[in-house]
């Protein structure tokens, strides 16, 4: 079983669309923009890149464009969760075909399954590829949190899960974590407000929504947290903290697909229905934080 360990700074890449369509070219260019900047690692396809709505073809698409663009630059997590074991199932495995070097996999969201639902569905999706992966407890989102006992149970099954994304708000969490599992399960911050914290505590990154537009800063902080530089680290995560919060002023990715794009780094900020552009109060207040960190607008 490979037992690699992802740390540092990963983004959670938003899949850009131009005309109802992936937008391949701008995703290149995030791409090579993210590696440029010194990220520790990127993820595909995960809730903030769209895979609610993007279909079956698309998402194998996408995962397998970051990880050829990325050509083992860094690694490349692919969002493989699903609410169906089956297409839980095809994507992990189509995943793995296309080369990607781990699996983030999110408790499955909407049908809230027990405990033991969820025993079976993470099981039959790790079986499926022995490259590492990262559980992604986000109840928010999917109405079940991945309870501590459930780790330690794949985790004494399948030496290759190894990772949880812990966006549950919660910093209790971490230690309950760290002291059910030690060192032989990786936590990664899922929130970038929380990242600071969570890494005082023990956690080892972030899956972060705000490095798709500050991919250094972001970066930045985690290398002087796990050095131990937390005064440092401190200091970013002040100076970002505002955006950080002002990133959710609505629904992820809506606000950070405006930032990226008023910042030129894509063409377009569509994002699929059911979700929509921002409301005109919440994009003036988001442009408000953009200009004071010296994000200016390249583009209108």
């Amino acid at each position: 079983m490979n037992s690699t360990q992802f740390t540092g700074a990963f983004t959670a890449l938003i899949t850009p669309f131009h005309n109802r369509q992936v937008d391949y070219d701008s995703l290149g260019k995030l791409v090579e923009a993210q590696i440029a900047a010194g990220v520790n690692g990127l993820v595909a396809v995960g809730t903030t890149g769209e895979s609610p709505t993007l279909d079956m073809a698309e998402h194998a698409g996408v995962i397998r464009f970051v990880v050829e663009t990325a050509a083992g630059r860094v690694p490349v997590l692919a969002g493989t969760g699903a609410n169906s074991t089956s297409e839980g199932l095809a994507l992990t495995k189509g995943a793995h075909d296309a080369g990607a070097n781990g699996m983030l996999i999110v408790a499955p969201y909407y049908n809230k399954p027990t405990q033991a639902g969820m025993l079976g569905y993470f099981s039959a999706l790790a079986e499926s590829t022995d490259r590492p992966v990262c559980l992604y407890s986000i109840p928010g989102r999917c109405g079940v949190e991945i309870g501590v006992p459930l780790m330690e149970r794949l985790r004494s099954r399948y030496p290759h899960v190894n990772h949880v994304k812990e966006a549950g708000g919660s910093c209790d969490r971490v230690d309950l974590i760290r002291d059910a599992l030690g060192d032989e399960m990786v936590i990664l911050s899922g929130d970038d407000s929380l990242t600071l914290p969570f890494l005082s505590l023990g956690a080892r990154g972030v899956i972060s929504v705000a490095s798709n537009l500050v991919p250094g800063d972001v970066a930045r902080l985690c290398r002087k947290a796990l050095a131990g530089d937390f005064a440092g680290a401190l200091e970013e995560h002040r100076r970002l903290y505002p955006l950080f919060k002002a990133l959710f002023i609505e629904a992820n990715p809506v606000p950070v697909k405006h930032a990226v794009r008023r910042a030129g780094l894509i063409v377009s900020d569509e994002v699929r229905s059911p979700l929509c552009g921002l409301e005109d109060a919440n994009r003036e207040t988001l442009d408000r934080v953009l200009d004071d960190l010296g994000l200016s607008s390249t583009s209108t």
